[in-house]
């Protein structure tokens, strides 16, 4: 199994994401965990929120609010295990994969 390194990406600031309502943020807390539910073993580490430290602009790639890590055959596997990931709906979701250390 290949591990993956999940990094969601978001135009707006991390800031303006965590200014929803208690309610929009009880329903994505939600869609979360059903997600992460439905990923079962292959959600390795369900990760966190982040923050940046720099107030550089990221560009059109969008500020990094979080990652995960999972595990899987390969990446048509990881793909079908993203099909309708809660991220989507607000922003876009880089995948790297975790490569084994050099020499280890």
């Amino acid at each position: 199994m290949t591990k993956y390194l999940l990094l969601y990406r978001s135009t707006a600031a991390p800031g303006e994401q965590m200014a929803a309502t208690p309610e929009a943020m009880q329903a994505s807390m939600e869609a979360w965990m059903a997600w992460g539910a439905g990923a079962g073993e292959h959600l390795v580490e369900f990760g966190s929120p982040t923050m940046p430290t720099s107030t550089n602009d990221p560009g059109p790639a969008g500020w990094i609010g979080g990652y995960s890590i999972m595990e899987a055959a390969d990446m048509a596997e990881l793909d079908d295990l993203l099909v309708g990931h809660p991220h989507t709906a607000e922003g876009t979701i880089e995948v790297l994969e975790i490569l084994p250390m050099p020499g280890s």
